[in-house]
Order: C-alpha cells, then sequence, then structure tokens
C-alpha cells in the first residue's frame, strides 16, 4: 500500500454524496484500488488479488466505486452492490482523459477514480444476469452466423474452380450440391468430394445450432415483459427485442429516448467552430450489433408496411431512402426506450404530450 499525505481540504475530497469513492481498475488476477481516505486525506493506491476481492469490500463501509465498463465489469457490479456499495460503470473514453503519464494499473484506478466524480459524466447501466445470459446467446448466434457465411462462401469458390456455378442463396448450393459433385466425379479425386461433402454437412449443422438458439431466444422473449412490449413495434422481431432490452441494461441509465438514440449511434455527428455547427453522417457509436438490427428492421417496415403512416410516407417523398432508413431505425429506438422507462404497451398512433408550465 502506498500512501502520501494530500494537501489540502481532505475531508472533501474522495465523497460524493457522503460516501468514500473509490477507483477499481478490474483485470484478470490482480486488481487496483484507488482512493482518498475520507477521515486522513490521505492518497491510498493498493493492489488486491482477484480472492480477495469481495471480502476487502466486505468490511467496509458502503462507499461510491467506479468501474471502466470491460470485460466482467457488470459481474462486478452485481456483486459489490449486493455488498451495499453503490457502483457506477464508466466508458472507456471517459476515462481516457484522466490517464496522465505512463499508462499503469495504478494510473488507470486514479483515472477511473477522477472521472466518476466529474459532473455530467454518462454511466453505463449495469445488467442483471437475466441480460448478461440474453446476449451471450446472441454472441452465440452472431459467431455462427459468420462461420456459416464463411463456410458457403469457401464451398462456393472452392466448387468455383471445377467449373461448377450455382444460383444465388445458400438453399441453391445445398440443395445442388450432391448433383453438382456426382457430375464431377470424372474430374475430381474422391477424396476431394468427400472432403467437400463434409463441409456441406458443417454448414447444414451450424444451421441446426443457429435455430436452436433463436428457439431458446423466443422462450426468453415469451417470458419477460419489456421485451413482449418492445416486440409489438413495428420493424421489431425476436432479435431486435432480445437484444434491446439486454443491450440496454437499465432504462434508467439514460434520461430521454433522443439519449438513448443517441447512445445507439443514430444521431448525426456534429462538427462546429465558432458558433456554426455542422451536422454529418451518424456518429455510429454505441452497439454496432443492435444498431445493425434496427437497420434491417427499420428497412423491413419501409419495404413492407402495409400502412407506414403519414410521418414516414411523407419523408420518404421529400428523402432519400437511406435516410429515411435510418431516421425510421431511430424512431423506433426512441419508442423503445419510451415503452420500457414507462412500463407502457405499445400503442399505434400515441402522441406524446409535453407537461404545461406552472
Amino acid at each position: 500500500m502506498n500512501r502520501n499525505a494530500a494537501q489540502g481540504a481532505g475531508q472533501i475530497i474522495g465523497q460524493i454524496e457522503g460516501r468514500q469513492v473509490v477507483g477499481l481498475d478490474i483485470a484478470k488476477n490482480v486488481f487496483q484500488l484507488h482512493t482518498v481516505d475520507m477521515a486522513t486525506g490521505e492518497i491510498v493506491n493498493m493492489q488486491l488479488k482477484r480472492a480477495k476481492v469481495l471480502e476487502h469490500f466486505a468490511n467496509r463501509a458502503p462507499c461510491l466505486i467506479g468501474i471502466e465498463a470491460c470485460g466482467a465489469a457488470h459481474h462486478w457490479a452485481r456483486e459489490l452492490t449486493r455488498l451495499g456499495h453503490h457502483v457506477r460503470l464508466i466508458h472507456a473514453k471517459a476515462v481516457r482523459p484522466f490517464v496522465a503519464g505512463n499508462k499503469t494499473d495504478a494510473t488507470d484506478a486514479r483515472a477511473i477514480w477522477l472521472a466518476v466524480q466529474q459532473p455530467g459524466t454518462k454511466f453505463v447501466g449495469i445488467k442483471n444476469l437475466a441480460q448478461q445470459a440474453t446476449l451471450t446467446l446472441h454472441r452465440q448466434r452472431e459467431l455462427l452466423m459468420k462461420m456459416k457465411t464463411m463456410q458457403t462462401n469457401a464451398l462456393r469458390g472452392l466448387l468455383y474452380e471445377f467449373g461448377a456455378i450455382f444460383a444465388k442463396g445458400r438453399n441453391a448450393l445445398l440443395g445442388e450440391i450432391e448433383a453438382t459433385l456426382e457430375r464431377l466425379a470424372g474430374d475430381m479425386p474422391q477424396y476431394v468430394a468427400d472432403s467437400l461433402r463434409e463441409q456441406a454437412q458443417r454448414i447444414k449443422a451450424l444451421s441446426a445450432d443457429i435455430k436452436a438458439i433463436e428457439v431458446r431466444l423466443a422462450a426468453v422473449l415469451r417470458t419477460d415483459r419489456d421485451m413482449k412490449r418492445v416486440a409489438a413495434i413495428p420493424g421489431v422481431g425476436l432479435l431486435t427485442a432480445t437484444a434491446a432490452i439486454a443491450t440496454m441494461g437499465q432504462a434508467s441509465a439514460f434520461k430521454s429516448a433522443p439519449e438513448f438514440c443517441a447512445w445507439l449511434g443514430l444521431v448525426p455527428k456534429q462538427h462546429g467552430t465558432g458558433g456554426r455547427v455542422n451536422l454529418l453522417g451518424i456518429s455510429k457509436r454505441g452497439d454496432t450489433y443492435l444498431r445493425t438490427l434496427l437497420i434491417h428492421g427499420a428497412r423491413s417496415v419501409l419495404t413492407h408496411a402495409k400502412e407506414p403512416g403519414p410521418w414516414l410516407e411523407q419523408l420518404q417523398a421529400r428523402r432519400p431512402a437511406g435516410v429515411a432508413i435510418v431516421a425510421q431505425a431511430a424512431k423506433m429506438a426512441r419508442t423503445i426506450w419510451a415503452v420500457t422507462a414507462r412500463q407502457q404497451d405499445y400503442q399505434r398512433g400515441y402522441q406524446s404530450t409535453r407537461p404545461q408550465a406552472a
């Protein structure tokens, strides 16, 4: 433990709302802690082994703990919250400006301690266990989809080397591959044909695994009230509904629907100087996976909706298709936050009203 006397008002440094403030840099085995003792004003830097972290905080009075939102951050936030502490997860971009000098664990912990006390800092909502479990299914499905696409493209390219071509689509490839291999029996060694058949079987097995994950997600949707509310929104299906609630964490982490929309990167990026602000393309910040699902859902609304509504019809008439799709995706994101934060069912044609000034 490294303790140096702090100059100035040590009684007020390192506390928010009467709580001791702690910056905790988590890692795989060794955690770094930074705080300022409220009684003595001393700066405390110490390392904690992973097995000793909960024991250390169990013996402390309730305090405010800042953690950078990274791997296992939500797990440790839940564990420390159970001990009575108040945990705030901070995005890495909000911590980075306070890293001074060489990047070390001690420097990172101090940067977290500083960042958590800054006014206006945006915090990440802590996900519960069910939300993390849902996101795990989505990550598995996303990985299987990538593997399936790579295997399919590779199989199509390998057969093209022997003069075989197929119609567009995965079903056309898998439906015609057996007949194609028999036709190429004279030009292709048998061991190559057997290897390509095995690759086709792997693609079919990946499709079965993806379907099994979607069945599990459907079971989660049926038991979660917030997900069922969100699924009623036009353009929001099984994947978007489950991913949106799981990714959002706590709706209270966002002050408004536009803030949630900005967090997903569906608002214009701004660049300005001298009082003049230029609006560019969307910022594309936040979760890429959820933003992609919203864009696909919005495209489906524009293409297949029987009654798109006057707002969308007027938007399509005056703006390009791509702009209309993004605008619809942003509207869907705002609606998702609204029905979740207010705990009310989706109502088509609902008109929100601002409270009248006193």
